[in-house]
């Protein structure tokens, strides 16, 4: 059986942006859902996709619950899996680097989000939101939203 689509070619349109980030402490979460609300506003699109995504080895993208105790059990739950220290543990940190960990944790955590616009809205589920993820602190990083759709 072959199933045969129309295809109907429209003038796509999309925004490309940068968010920056310098988190204080070695490792935090940000609710970064108010900017790419409003980036999606910005752009215009009412129907299409929006790409979220860290452009730092040592930093994540992810969408779930904002709720601190949550927050508190990543925290722990990450910490157990790839401990900071001993950062004598860890090949990479032979390097002269000390953060090792925050490669792994990244890679737990995932690069990136896609979240499908309705109606110019983010289309959630319930008490989802996006945040950013810093597993090595204390200097500049940014993310990438790419919104494309019509």
């Amino acid at each position: 059986m072959i199933l045969m689509l129309d295809l109907y070619c429209y003038d796509m349109k999309f925004l490309t942006e940068y968010l920056s980030f310098r988190i204080k402490k070695r490792r935090g979460f940000v609710n970064i859902t108010p900017d790419i609300s409003k980036l999606v506003l910005k752009s215009e699109i009412q129907e299409g996709l929006c790409l979220v995504n860290a452009m730092h080895i040592t930093a994540s993208v992810f969408i779930n619950d904002n709720e601190s105790g949550l927050h508190h059990d990543y925290e722990k739950w990450l910490e157990e899996l790839a401990p900071h220290e001993p950062i004598e543990q860890y090949e990479h940190n032979n390097t002269g680097e000390d953060n090792a960990d925050a490669h792994l944790k990244r890679q737990i955590m995932g690069r990136e989000v896609v979240v499908a616009i309705t109606n110019g809205q983010l289309d959630f589920g319930p008490w989802e939101q996006i945040f950013y993820g810093e597993f090595d602190g204390k200097r500049s990083k940014r993310v990438l939203v790419k919104i494309i759709g019509e």
